[in-house]
Order: structure tokens, then C-alpha cells, then sequence
């Protein structure tokens, strides 16, 4: 169908610069087709996101080595092959995953490793713990192997897992054991299986072993945190205990810095425990996810992988949640009990002001009653020395020829001085009262 010439074109449109890495990601890590007979060596290291140059340098002396297009710096993943082997490596956050895979290997299944493919030492020089590891044949339908009850050869029958998938195109088997080298087997006996089928089926099956060793690193440290739990759970029921029978503004100061300590130690167990837990759902889910994939059927008298994984790993998932839980309830539980102290802490402060009030009250009304007398009193101490006053320069008349009575003047002054003095000492008072209310 031919473009319409009048419909708008986007060239003068500017383009995010994210728009080219976002689509290649959704096609990064495509599926392999693959077909019987096949050989699978699958391992991933835990690297936490470090070593990422020794990595970056080991797979490009091994490209070097082989002559083959060597990985950009950026790239998180690429495919390494060959004539002899092919090699796919993907990084993703917490580790690095390397899948050697081989289309013509020995016709007995496990008797040949792909991972013995690659260069001698090349392995040893990867940055990196190993936490993941396993070994996958797929064989003929014709060549089943396990017919018969021959699973016993490279399997352990107690724990044998083993189910029809991919729409009955395939029968998985797999114990979930590993051999002494730590990687586990898996056999996949191909009936009916597509190249394209193939692919998607290995490929789930090597990232539910991957996911599944990923989701259990949290049941270790689920384990480890649990008596620390516990303790502050028993010393938080304690002090709130205490709460409720304290009397003394220093004792409750005492409990709520008993209180602050559990909290600090609660919001250092949860920063180092956060990450690891919610790790752990997430990888449970992808492993769940691609256990769903499988499209399991039974088979008679065995397990399939979902009710193997339900066993198994679903306590151990759960176990990491509900220690999660516990330490989030544990934070809310100490900031209610922190609060109801630090509630009777202020009602006990508040409680105090009161009292100090009431007292500075009592106080103030006798300073009041107390300046009342003083006042009286110094009317009559003002007026004496007015009186006084008065007298003298009397007598100082007197002295100077003046015919005056110094008695009667002295005595006929009190009242009037006392009246005097009372009112200007009132009128003061009044003026001073109205200013302190403005």
C-alpha cells in the first residue's frame, strides 16, 4: 500500500533520545532456536553490580581470540559464537549470566559439558561468586532416555520433578539437585518440539533455575535477623509496660531515649535488609512467571516443577516477607509508643506550667497587697517630711523677724499635706495601671 503523498510526516519532529535504546530493549535478549540434539552449560556469577571492567576485558580477549566481532562497552549483553560452540552472556543488576550452548554433542545425555567448549582458564579469570549453575541435555524423542525407569541415572528419584510441556511437544525432568561441581540437570526429551519452541522452553527453564537460586539469597539473612526481631518486639512490649507506671519526668525521659535507641537500631536492621527481601518477591515473581510459561502437564507417579517449586520454595519466599512485615510493623509499633510518651511528656509539662502559673499568680497578688501597705506608708513617711519641711522654713521666718506661729503653721499643714500626698500618689497609680494595660 502506497503512502499517501498529503499525509504528515514527522522528519521535522525532534526524537527523545532515549526512543532507539527503549525499542532495542524490548528486542535485547531474544530467544535461540534450538533443536535435538543439544548440550546447555548455564552458569551465573553475583557480582552486585561490581567488576564490570574485568568482566568487559575477559570477553573481549576471548572475542579477540576467536576472531569475532568484540561487545561495545555499553552493551549488556551479547552472543559469542563459533564453529565448536556458541556463547551468550547477559549483565543484569545484581549478577552476570553466561550460556554456553553445543549442537553436536555426545549422544548420551550429561556425558559431554558444553562449558568444557570453551578456552582452558578462560572461567576462572570472570569477576564474581557463583550462584547459579546447571547443566541441560535435549535429546530426540526416539532417544528418550528415562523410558523405561532409567531416570535413576542421573537423577535423584525421592525428588524428582518431572512434567510434559509446551503443549505436550516436550517432557522435562529434573531433580533440583546439585552434583559435585554444584550445577544442577536438567533433561528435556523433545517429541514434538519446533526449533522456536525449543528455544522459549530452554530458555525459561534456565532463568527459573537462575531466579529461583537469586530469590533464596533472603532466607539466610531471613534467618539471621530473626532473633534480633524478636528481641526488640520482647523490649518494646516492655517499655511500653513501663510506660504506663511511670512517675517522674526524669524516668520518662529515660524511656523515651530507650525508645529512640530500638528505633535507631529497627531503621538500621530495615536499611540492610530492605533491599535483600524486595529482591527476593521480585525474583519470586519472575520465577513464577516462567513456571506459568511452561504450560506443565503431569505426569503420572512424578512431581511437575510448579508443585516442586510450591514445596519448596514458597515457605522460604514467605519466610522473607513476613520478616519484612515484621520489621515494618515493629517501626510502627515504636512510633505509636513514642508518641504516647511523648504525649505524656508534654500533658506532664503542660501540667507543670499550670502549677507554675498558679503560683506565679499567688505570688503576684502578694507583691500587690504588699505594695498596697507600702504605698500607705509612704504617704505618711512623704507627708512627715513635708510636714518637716514645712516646719523648718517656719522656723527659719521666724528667725528672720517674721512674727510667725511655727506651731499652728507646722500643725495646719498635716492635713493639708496628707491629702496632698494621698492624691497624688492615687493619681500616679492610676496612670501607671492604664499604661501597663495598653
Amino acid at each position: 500500500m502506497e503512502a499517501d503523498p498529503g499525509a504528515p510526516r514527522l522528519q521535522n519532529v525532534a526524537v527523545h533520545p532515549l526512543m532507539p535504546a527503549l525499542q532495542r530493549e524490548a528486542h535485547a535478549r531474544p530467544f535461540d532456536t534450538l533443536g535435538a540434539p543439544l548440550a546447555l552449560s548455564h552458569f551465573a556469577l553475583y557480582t552486585a553490580g561490581a567488576g564490570k571492567e574485568v568482566e568487559q576485558a575477559q570477553l573481549v580477549g576471548l572475542c579477540r581470540r576467536l576472531g569475532v566481532a568484540e561487545p561495545a562497552p555499553e552493551d549488556g549483553n551479547c552472543i559469542i559464537e563459533t564453529s565448536d560452540f556458541k556463547l551468550r552472556w547477559e549483565r543484569h543488576t545484581e549478577f552476570s549470566s553466561y550460556t554456553v550452548l553445543v549442537t553436536d554433542p555426545a549422544r548420551l545425555p550429561f556425558a559431554e559439558r558444553a562449558l568444557d567448549r570453551l578456552p582452558p582458564g578462560w572461567v576462572d579469570g570472570l569477576p564474581g561468586e557463583l550462584i547459579s549453575a546447571l547443566h541441560l541435555a535435549l535429546v530426540p524423542g526416539d532417544e528418550d532416555p528415562v523410558s523405561g525407569g532409567n531416570a535413576g541415572r542421573w537423577f535423584d528419584t525421592k525428588s524428582l520433578a518431572a512434567s510434559l510441556c509446551a503443549g505436550d511437544a516436550a517432557s522435562v525432568w529434573t531433580d533440583f539437585r546439585p552434583d559435585e561441581e554444584g550445577f544442577v540437570r536438567i533433561l528435556v526429551v523433545a517429541s514434538d518440539l519446533t526449533p522456536n519452541q525449543g528455544g522459549r522452553l530452554i530458555r525459561r527453564l534456565v532463568e527459573l533455575e537462575t531466579y529461583r537460586m537469586m530469590a533464596l539469597l533472603g532466607l539466610p539473612l531471613a534467618r539471621e535477623v530473626a532473633p534480633s526481631i524478636t528481641g526488640m518486639e520482647e523490649k518494646l512490649g516492655e517499655l511500653a509496660d513501663h510506660i504506663a507506671t511511670v512517675d517522674n519526668p526524669e524516668r520518662e525521659r529515660d524511656l523515651l531515649g530507650s525508645l529512640l535507641d530500638l528505633s535507631a537500631h529497627v531503621e538500621r536492621l530495615m536499611a540492610r535488609t530492605n533491599f535483600r527481601f524486595g529482591a527476593t518477591q521480585a525474583y519470586g515473581r519472575l520465577m513464577t512467571r516462567r513456571v506459568q510459561a511452561l504450560r506443565e502437564q503431569r505426569q503420572e507417579g512424578y512431581s511437575t516443577i510448579d508443585e516442586f517449586m510450591a514445596r519448596r520454595m514458597a515457605p522460604a519466599l514467605d519466610t522473607c516477607v513476613y520478616m519484612q512485615d515484621r520489621l515494618e510493623r515493629l517501626s510502627k509499633r515504636l512510633s505509636r509508643t513514642a508518641n504516647l510518651l511523648r504525649t505524656r511528656v508534654d500533658v506532664a509539662l503542660e501540667e507543670q506550667n499550670r502549677d507554675l502559673l498558679e503560683s506565679m499568680n499567688r505570688r503576684t497578688k502578694l507583691q500587690l497587697r504588699l505594695q498596697e501597705t507600702v504605698e500607705g506608708l509612704s504617704v505618711v513617711i512623704l507627708s512627715y517630711y513635708t510636714v518637716s519641711l514645712i516646719g523648718h522654713a517656719a522656723k527659719g521666718l521666724k528667725a528672720a523677724g517674721l512674727q510667725v506661729p511655727v506651731e499652728l503653721v507646722t500643725g495646719a499643714s498635716i492635713p493639708v499635706v496628707l491629702l496632698a500626698v494621698g492624691v497624688a500618689i492615687h493619681v500616679v497609680r492610676r496612670r501607671l495601671g492604664s499604661g501597663a494595660d495598653e
